[in-house]
């Protein structure tokens, strides 16, 4: 499935991974791992969320605690569907 980041959605980059902020829910996440980070930021250049993770160096498979926060920020609006291409 392709993912992408909600449009209202900014990353601010952090020596620890990321801070995301939603505009219109005003809701931040934390993303703690620099390569989780990198995988979120390339989500539209793949056609999968794993293949997102495994392009930015996440071991395949990928770990439970990556898929999880994956699972979160698709569940708080963060990362939304997009359109395959």
């Amino acid at each position: 499935m392709a993912w992408r980041l909600h449009a209202q959605v900014a990353v601010r980059p952090e020596p620890f991974g990321a801070l995301l902020y939603h505009f219109g829910t005003r809701r931040l996440s934390f993303l703690k791992d620099p390569l989780l980070t990198d995988a979120v930021r390339s989500l539209p250049d793949h056609a999968t969320a794993r293949a997102a993770c495994v392009a930015a160096g996440v071991p395949d498979p990928v770990p439970a605690d990556v898929a999880g926060a994956l699972e979160t920020l698709a569940q708080t609006g963060m990362i939304v569907r997009r359109d395959p291409s």
